[in-house]
């Protein structure tokens, strides 16, 4: 039996070289581009759940093959869980990580409770059944940003039980931390028990 392929519901090329660095030994990571899907799919619900789900619904629907969305939140406790499930668009639609990252300090200038989290909720379609998988990685907001690596929020975000933000993590340290890694582990856990066809 040969490598199992999943396609990975996403555009963004930093989440991509995540999930195929994390998945690499056991599957056949395939991107939207590299499955010859150019469209965008929409991420209109409240929820990641609800997110996740339509990313993998609607990659499913077109290629009615095994594959997989994700989506991830940074929720900060002194700001009611925001920015939640409008984590990448949290300063506007078109917003740049910059952006954001400036809207996230500016909005936590005067608090002390620095508290956040990152959650990651996986909507994985096999066989035409879902299944989901979630991965949490605790830790806190810095009060300015440090470090060169990582992508969207890692310049601000501390995991608990490090002192570095994941921007000043080489990607074998973050690993260790990673909610997206969490919950793809759980993904992978699953799927080799699973029989396809």
């Amino acid at each position: 039996m040969g490598t199992m392929k999943l396609i990975a519901a996403t555009h963004n090329p930093n989440k991509a070289r995540e999930i195929k660095r994390i998945l690499k030994y056991r599957y056949e990571i395939l991107t939207l581009e590299e499955a010859g899907i150019t469209e965008s799919i929409p991420e209109p619900w409240d929820t990641l759940e609800e997110n996740a789900y339509q990313k993998s619904s609607v990659i499913y629907s077109i290629t009615n093959a095994n594959c997989f969305g994700e989506d991830t939140g940074l929720e900060v406790t002194a700001l009611d869980g925001r920015p939640g499930v409008k984590t990448a668009r949290y300063a506007g639609e078109n917003a740049t990580a910059e952006m954001n990252l400036a809207k996230l300090l500016d909005a936590l200038k005067d608090k002390d409770d620095r508290d956040a989290r990152f959650r990651t909720i996986i909507s994985l379609i096999v066989n035409g059944e879902e299944y989901r998988f979630e991965g949490v990685c605790e830790g806190k907001i810095s009060k300015e940003k440090s470090g060169e690596n990582g992508f969207g929020y890692d310049p601000v975000f501390i995991p608990n039980g490090s002192e570095k933000t994941f921007a000043e993590m080489g990607d074998s340290e973050k690993d260790k931390f990673s909610h997206r890694r969490k919950a793809l582990e759980k993904m992978g856990s699953f799927l080799e028990k699973f029989e396809f066809h």
